[in-house]
């Protein structure tokens, strides 16, 4: 069973970036991925008036997951950071981390701006039927 829950407290958030090897940031908030039990990635991210920053989508190395599940639990796991983001009532997001998956980003819903950043119109996105 795929779960993707908030994590709570800042020493677990602070624990799950070194296991993924991504730099903590206290500021952020997270989300954990597990598949049958097994952690498989973190997103941090924050929302700010300029729009919701998703910062990291990071698998846990080594993780003997099927790579299928991973991908399936890191793309629910983004998409639910969006969620989050909309319905605080922000609603345009920047991926600014350093995912080597463009299609995973792509998958997500993020599109590449003018200026080269990934950037996502969260108008209508989780209420239109459409996507």
């Amino acid at each position: 069973m795929l779960k993707v829950l908030p994590v709570q407290s800042k020493t677990e958030q602070e624990k799950l970036c070194s296991i993924c090897k991504i730099k903590y940031r206290p500021e952020l908030l997270m989300y954990a991925a597990s598949v049958e039990g097994v952690l498989v990635g973190v997103c941090q991210f924050i929302t700010t008036d300029k729009g919701g920053v998703i910062y990291d989508i990071a698998v846990v190395e080594g993780c003997t997951v099927d790579e299928k599940a991973i991908n399936e639990a890191l793309f629910v796991m983004g998409r639910g950071a969006l969620n989050f983001i909309d319905l605080c009532g922000v609603h345009t997001a920047f991926y600014k981390g350093n995912s080597p998956d463009d299609t995973l980003l792509h998958a997500i819903g993020f599109r590449k701006n003018e200026k080269g950043e990934y950037e996502m119109d969260l108008n209508g996105f989780f209420t239109d039927h459409c996507h």
